[in-house]
């Protein structure tokens, strides 16, 4: 089952139990999903967005919600922190487990070896293949600074 066919099938599920919070979210990923697959198609690409730019998409918006909450926090508003946090739990349901710092590792080494990188010059190509095994899997934020130790 694809993973647009599971969010749909979610949003079922949150519709029968009556689950406001996991329909909302699920609503707002399935309209993300939906504005992509526009953009998608004003390019040319008459399928719109596969499996792999949807995980993109639900990765960026867990990093969102995780600065949002933050920010609410930080300004005393715990009550809508709380709420970015749930839909945080909803939104992770439908990505796949995220990889441990020794997998994170080993990664990284085998995408330097795959690409034949040799210097911070290839961090681009690196990145680039980690990005397109690994979407949704690791936080690229901190695997930057790993390929550049790695490389320099």
């Amino acid at each position: 089952m694809g993973l647009r066919a599971k969010i749909t099938e979610g949003i079922k599920t949150a519709m029968r139990e009556k689950d406001t919070v996991r329909l909302s979210t699920l609503r707002l990923i399935n309209a993300a999903v939906k504005d992509q697959d526009i953009a998608a198609r004003a390019k040319g690409n008459a399928d719109g967005v596969d499996d792999g730019e949807v995980l993109a998409i639900l990765a960026k918006m867990v990093k969102q919600r995780q600065e949002s909450a933050r920010a609410y926090e930080e300004g005393g508003r715990l009550e809508l922190a709380e709420q970015e946090q749930a839909e945080i739990v909803v939104i992770e349901d439908y990505l796949p487990r995220q990889l441990s710092d020794e997998e994170v590792g080993r990664a990284v080494d085998a995408a330097i070896v795959k690409t034949g990188a040799s210097s911070i010059r290839d961090m681009g190509r690196v990145m680039g293949e980690l990005k397109s095994q690994y979407a949704g899997q690791m936080d690229f934020g901190r695997v930057g600074p790993m390929v550049k130790d790695r490389l320099g």
